[in-house]
């Protein structure tokens, strides 16, 4: 098939029926791995679906040869070596602030956890009465902290061109690439920069891919394995508000996630991965941030009248979003009760008054109570009480990230569930997202793959014919290289889950477009599919699907 040679990395099916972890997934990277643990998670009820993802997030606090495979975890030897390693080398930058600088630098997800991190990091140092050292990068800029625009992380030269300009002028740069699977070309060729410039840079490249340590370190994350037990606690009412969530959705309503200072860039994050990981409506699930964020975004002026899905703040609530409620929609409050607990109570009350499904998630610490009054606006409150850990000002910004943490588990443990509970995961498989990236595009078509039991080169061709409907495939438009079809498909809804159905069933895309359309969700279409009576399936491209 012409153009083939443009898809050499992509892994050969193997007999069918034989997808194990042992064969097809042996030589994929870890992070595109499916987790053994929730292979039937399309299966289980809400409270099952809690207890999963609770034990997923678990895994990375335990020790090595606790399971099989063996991958390093945050308690290896080398991973504590090496944080030690790097955290000495941020020390020499901060005792010398003049010149120096810290980046984090990330795409998509990544790098909103940059942001994040750097905006609570010089919170920190103001805090100590020191100048602020912290700075993030985000492929495609500040709008991709609030919207969904993850093709911008294939550029390595927009990585390159975004360090320089933070960079100029400074004469210590310590720079941190995030990239989960080590795969994005934006933090890539920042790395690469960074090594022919070592007078200056000094790159750290954090991902996860294939103990003798300082006391204070192992306590450090310790606090986080307590956090994940803290926040796991809470799973019966976690439980319920995912329910909520889903039912919410189902009705066509709206969830908006509404939270103060850090707790609501997490919100945001939560609603803006929604879109590319489930295929959802950037209405759908929306985060916003409460409170005064003059000092946290780098270009802010990139945020400012650039339409709907650029407004997250506290005046965008109100305005845009509080008059247009419905009963049908679901706002989660999401604070600390050391935030201004009277500005939550009226939000609230406002709320109420246009549909009382409301929920809260209220972080507190050892002797704090919700006042009775607020307590009881709500039909129910994931409370989550926190010990106290030290008394340094440190201490509390330990706390602080423990807090973070366990809202980030706790949205994403909803959000996924949601979407699981509307049908729209298969076994454990993602079916909507949009093909954004390169990353996206190669994981859609071993998906197609490992679900039709069928070549490479048959999966690529329904693959592109699902993208590029109803303009017909030609020689050039199949040897055109991926970005091409990355720009037609990430517009387009259920592109693999129209592909894999015309798979399936040896049918046309518009065909396949019928069966999905008639099923009362994507994940029951291809169930049914898959375990129609008489259906088999096969690797081989020629032979007719069995009736």
């Amino acid at each position: 098939m012409p153009g083939t040679k443009r898809f050499q990395h992509v892994i050969e099916t193997p007999e069918p029926g034989e997808w194990e972890l042992s064969g097809y997934e042996a030589a994929v990277p870890i992070t595109e791995k499916s987790n053994p643990l929730t292979r039937d998670l399309d299966k289980a009820d809400a409270e099952r679906i809690v207890q999963l993802l609770g034990q997923c997030d678990a895994e990375i606090f335990q020790e090595e040869g606790q399971v099989v495979p063996t991958y390093q975890r945050l308690y290896s030897e080398s991973v504590l070596t090496t944080m030690a390693q790097v955290a000495g080398k941020v020390q020499e930058v901060l005792k010398e602030p003049d010149g120096g600088l810290v980046v984090l630098s990330g795409g998509g997800t990544s790098g909103r956890m940059a942001f994040l991190m750097s905006v609570s990091f010089n919170q920190l140092m103001r805090g100590l009465g020191q100048k602020p050292l912290y700075t993030y990068l985000i492929a495609g800029g500040d709008r991709s902290v609030v919207a969904s625009r993850e093709g911008t992380e294939d550029s390595a030269l927009h990585g390159i061109e975004e360090l320089k300009k933070v960079a100029a002028g400074k004469k210590r740069v310590i720079v941190i690439g995030i990239s989960v699977g080590l795969s994005a070309p934006f933090v890539a060729g920042q790395m690469d920069y960074c090594m022919d410039n070592t007078a200056v840079f000094l790159p750290v490249l954090v991902g996860f891919n294939p103990v003798s340590m300082a006391r204070c370190l192992l306590e450090i994350l310790r606090t986080f394995e307590r956090a994940h037990q803290v926040t796991y606690s809470q799973s019966p009412k976690i439980a319920a508000l995912m329910k909520q969530v889903s039912s919410s959705l189902k009705k066509k309503g709206r969830v908006h996630l509404v939270g103060w200072q850090t707790l609501g860039i997490i919100a945001i994050m939560d609603g803006v991965e929604c879109i590319h990981t489930f295929g959802a409506d950037f209405r759908d699930i929306r985060g916003f941030l409460m409170g005064d964020h003059s000092d946290m975004f780098n270009q802010k002026a990139e945020l400012t009248n650039q339409g709907p899905q650029f407004t997250f703040s506290q005046e965008d609530f109100q305005t845009s979003i509080l008059p247009s409620l419905t009963e049908i929609d679901t706002v989660v409050f999401i604070f600390t009760l050391d935030d201004n607990l009277a500005e939550v109570q009226t939000l609230v009350e406002q709320v109420k008054e246009k549909t009382s499904n409301i929920q809260a998630l209220a972080h507190s610490t050892v002797g704090q109570s919700l006042p009775s009054p607020l307590k009881k606006l709500f039909p129910s409150i994931i409370s989550i009480t926190w010990p106290l850990l030290f008394f340094e000002y440190e201490g509390n910004f330990v706390q602080k990230f423990q807090r973070e943490l366990s809202t980030k588990w706790v949205l994403n443990t909803v959000s996924t569930g949601a979407h699981v509970l509307l049908g729209k995961i298969l076994q454990n498989h993602m079916l909507e997202i949009r093909i954004s990236n390169s990353k996206l595009f190669w994981r859609a078509l071993a998906m197609l793959q490992r679900f039709s039991g069928q070549s490479k080169a048959r999966c690529i061709e329904s693959l592109l014919q699902a993208i590029h409907f109803p303009q017909p495939l030609s020689d050039d438009i199949r040897a055109a290289p991926i970005s091409r079809h990355i720009e037609v498909a990430h517009c387009k809804d259920q592109v693999i889950p129209v592909a894999l159905l015309s798979l399936l069933f040896r049918c046309s895309i518009p065909e396949a477009q019928a069966h999905l359309a008639a099923a009362s969700s994507v994940c029951e279409a291809v169930r049914s599919a898959l375990t129609g009576p008489g259906r088999k399936r096969s690797a081989d491209p020629q032979e007719p699907a069995v009736q």
